[in-house]
């Protein structure tokens, strides 16, 4: 499987960097994993909603000029899918199943996605209501289809 993290905003915390460069490292095993950081758009501290629907669609604009058309789109987003462990991993097996080896997890920058992106996304996934840095969830990301392989593959390490 070929899974491909896009997102917004480029990776500064060294700590962060360190976590996913780890769970990277893990995930060879099972998959080929390539992280697209794409430049977030500048804007000011304070945006009208008019704005800050422009600096959405120019970064969906990038986020989809990434997107090959036969890959299957999964949107981050606060009102997307809950889904447990379990059911996640279950997902990822469905899709290795039925043939859609190109997955693209797409998450977006500070002010969210643009409608055009959550159109072209074939699923959404929400890790819960709260918001969290999009920076975090790369790394929470990775941790979670790391699980993922894990339980599918009956290894110890989703207790």
């Amino acid at each position: 499987m070929n899974i491909s993290i896009i997102t917004i905003g480029k990776l500064k915390e060294k700590y962060l960097k360190q976590g996913i460069d780890e769970y990277l490292k893990r995930l060879s095993a099972y998959a080929k994993i390539d992280i697209v950081e794409l430049p977030d758009e500048k804007a000011p501290e304070q945006l009208s909603d008019a704005e800050m629907e422009q600096v959405k669609n120019k970064e969906g604009e990038r986020i989809l000029g990434k997107i090959s058309e036969d890959t299957h789109v999964i949107a981050l987003a606060i009102e997307g899918k809950q889904r447990s462990s379990e059911e996640l991993a279950k997902e990822m097996d469905k899709l290795a199943t039925y043939g859609k080896s190109k997955v693209a997890f797409v998450i977006g920058g500070s002010l969210g996605l643009s409608s055009d992106v959550m159109k072209r996304a074939n699923d959404t996934l929400s890790f819960s209501k709260m918001t969290f840095p999009h920076q975090l969830m790369k790394l929470i990301l990775l941790e979670q289809v790391y699980r993922g392989f894990r339980i599918n593959r009956g290894e110890p390490y989703h207790k």
